[in-house]
């Protein structure tokens, strides 16, 4: 008798034990799962896509295969729209009463990009951090600036991926067709009692977070992080020198394009296709980094596949060609990541008054 109760106290206490642990390391379990997901997504589509590849074909066009002079051509362009995105993020800061140094802002966009191929979208916050670690920018100022800066790059986006598919409405169609996409099924799916349904459960959610927030302790300071947050959002109704701004947004989506449709005079078989092509699988390659993967890795490389093939283009050459071109504009990322560091590590910092949220 003596020894079932000790064998059950002996259980109910390694339970407990268990269920501390796991409260103690569920945060690190959280973070390793961001970062294991995106990796483990990404390199299963690489997996399935690569599958049955001849190694040799690319080594072959590494080697004789393509025009190197035009793929370096097209890297100063993908410089550029990062050096462009930090001038604009600067002025966009200026409102704010933030005037962080450029320097310190394309380090950090350099950075952020970088530190985005680890763990995607992490990047939007690290240079947030930067601004605040050497120049004493708001760190929640400068976030909202960043969603802005979405907002604007997501407006852009849709206007370009508008206009394409007016271009080539049937090419969007065969695209859906093959990837299985369609647009019936997944309205059908829905009824109108769904949709009510749906934005009811957002409405409670919505009323449930706004009175725990009231509850909470630190209700306060997270208004006031909130605020600033606004502020950073609103900050474009402010700026100087609208003109510029907008010459700025327009001048990294050129970038972003001439980065990617330059490396089609790399090989023969797309040389010919003309920009129209190019800029559906621009578009369509950009919708497909939005899946969480280490820059797009996998997404990217089927979406954009896919479209040279409608084009034509031999499947086995068109897989040669994303492969070549994504590692190739990835490397560049990392390359400009490893000089921000080293660049930051040698930069001065700003002594400027604020509190541990960027506040003054």
């Amino acid at each position: 008798m003596e020894t079932s109760k000790i064998i059950r106290h002996a259980l109910k206490f390694a339970i407990k034990r268990a269920q501390t642990e796991l409260a103690l390391n569920l945060p690190s379990v959280s973070k390793l799962f961001k970062i294991a997901f995106p990796l483990v997504l990404g390199g299963l589509i690489l997996w399935w896509m690569y599958r049955d590849f001849d190694w040799n074909g690319l080594w072959d066009a590494l080697n004789d295969g393509m025009n190197w002079t035009w793929m370096w051509l097209s890297m100063p362009f993908g410089v550029l729209a990062q050096v462009l995105r930090a001038a604009r993020w600067r002025q966009a800061l200026e409102p704010l009463d933030e005037r962080p140094r450029l320097s310190s802002c394309v380090h950090a966009v350099f950075l952020s990009y970088a530190s985005s191929l680890v763990v995607p979208r992490v990047g939007e916050v690290l240079r947030c951090g930067v601004l605040k670690k050497y120049d004493g920018t708001s760190f929640t100022k400068s976030l909202g600036t960043v969603v802005t800066e979405r907002m604007v790059d997501s407006l852009l986006m849709l206007l370009l991926a508008a206009l394409t598919v007016l271009l080539q409405v049937k090419v969007f169609m065969v695209f859906f067709a093959e990837t299985g996409v369609s647009f019936e099924e997944l309205a059908g799916r829905f009824s109108a009692a769904g949709y009510w349904v749906t934005a009811a459960c957002l409405l409670v959610v919505l009323v449930f977070l706004a009175v725990l927030a009231k509850r909470l302790a630190w209700f306060n300071h997270t208004r006031n992080l909130l605020r600033n947050v606004v502020d950073g959002v609103l900050s474009l109704r402010n700026v100087r020198h609208v003109p510029i701004y907008i010459m700025y947004s327009f001048g990294i989506w050129a970038s972003y394009f001439l980065h990617f449709y330059l490396t089609f005079y790399c090989f023969s078989y797309t040389s010919g296709l003309g920009i129209t092509a190019a800029l559906i699988a621009f578009v369509v390659g950009t919708f497909a980094v939005l899946v969480p993967t280490p820059n797009g890795a996998g997404p990217w490389h089927f979406a954009v596949k896919t479209i040279l093939v409608l084009y034509g283009v031999c499947e086995s050459d068109a897989v040669v060609f994303v492969l070549i071109v994504h590692t190739l504009q990835t490397l560049l990322v990392i390359l400009l990541g490893l000089y921000a560091a080293g660049a930051l590590a040698f930069t001065r910092r700003r002594c400027l008054a604020g509190g541990e949220d960027g506040t003054e």
